[in-house]
């Protein structure tokens, strides 16, 4: 089975799940573009080993990148950078390694953590 998202303008909006040889008769003639994605693809690696598609697995209201053609998720927080090898958004300052859980605050820049 291979996985397919739909773009339109730039954006997922909807993800099926076909057989590739029958791809064509599952598809609607409605506006937008169906493009393969991997369910095994994140950050531009294969989970399986195997060879990665479009950097990651789309998602509805993801963005798909046709230059780098590449799919990410929209931007998190306006001061998150998008990694150019992954399509993976990246927070000004790195994620805690303590074990604990924490949320962003972008009006601090900071990580809280969750208690």
């Amino acid at each position: 089975m291979a996985h397919f998202a739909k773009v339109l303008d730039g954006k997922v909006i909807d993800i099926i799940v076909a057989e590739k040889e029958f791809f064509d008769t599952f598809v609607d003639n409605s506006a937008g573009t169906w493009i393969q994605t991997s369910y095994n693809t994140y950050g531009g690696e294969h989970k399986l080993g195997g060879t990665p598609l479009r950097k990651n697995y789309a998602g509805i209201g993801y963005v798909y990148d046709k230059p780098r053609d590449a799919f990410y998720a929209p931007q998190p927080y306006p001061s998150w950078t998008l990694n150019e090898e992954t399509c993976l958004w990246e927070a000004p300052v790195a994620y805690p390694d303590d074990g604990n859980n924490y949320e962003w605050n972008e009006e601090t820049q900071t990580w809280d953590e969750i208690i």
